[in-house]
């Protein structure tokens, strides 16, 4: 768990998940929210995110999230993927709802609209929702969302080389820190034996 920003950022559940949404006012963030919810992606990259990434021309979502490679975290030979996510229905029903700014270039500008709101700008909405949530204790930080990602397709199921092809990472030391393994499901494997 997160200390004053040191340690692992928290696994949410899902209640923890609709308290904080529950408590961002504006639409457009609550997107945000939700995109870094449904796609496990940083939340940089998720800022630096384009209207044509995300919808068609003619306005409606699309069937994949475009996360260019210029936007996403370098591995440590320097390089940078482009990333594409399938959307979830229950983000598509987030993304049909939303009215976006087609005279933007940013699905998420800042107030002048001649640039994306910074990282740092998207950490304070969301330490702001969990402070409101009364969920401060819990170590939450931007980087929960992709964390708790990870760990839910792991816990349901889903392979690790299917969650590093889904989230992009190069290899698996750097994919195993984001997965959270319960004691529970330690004493099962045992027993499973």
């Amino acid at each position: 768990m997160k200390n004053n920003r040191n340690g692992q950022a928290a696994i949410l559940s899902n209640m923890e998940y609709s308290k904080i949404r529950n408590q961002i006012k504006s639409q457009k963030y609550k997107l945000l929210l939700d995109l870094a919810w449904y796609t496990g992606e940083r939340w940089g990259a998720l800022v630096k995110l384009q209207v044509e990434d995300v919808y068609n021309p003619d306005s409606s979502p699309r069937e994949y999230i475009n996360f260019r490679a210029r936007s996403r975290k370098a591995t440590p030979d320097g390089k940078r993927k482009t990333r594409q996510v399938p959307v979830h229905p229950i983000l598509a029903e987030s993304l049909l709802s939303y009215k976006i700014d087609t005279d933007l270039p940013w699905l998420f500008p800042n107030r002048a609209g001649d640039k994306p709101i910074t990282s740092r700008w998207a950490d304070a909405i969301l330490r702001k929702a969990v402070d409101r949530a009364g969920l401060v204790v819990k170590g939450i930080s931007t980087h929960s969302t992709r964390r708790t990602f990870i760990t839910k397709l792991h816990r349901n199921g889903t392979d690790l080389y299917t969650i590093k092809q889904i989230t992009g990472h190069q290899d698996f030391k750097s994919l195993e820190r984001y997965v959270e393994i319960d004691s529970d499901r330690v004493k099962g494997a045992i027993n499973a034996l």
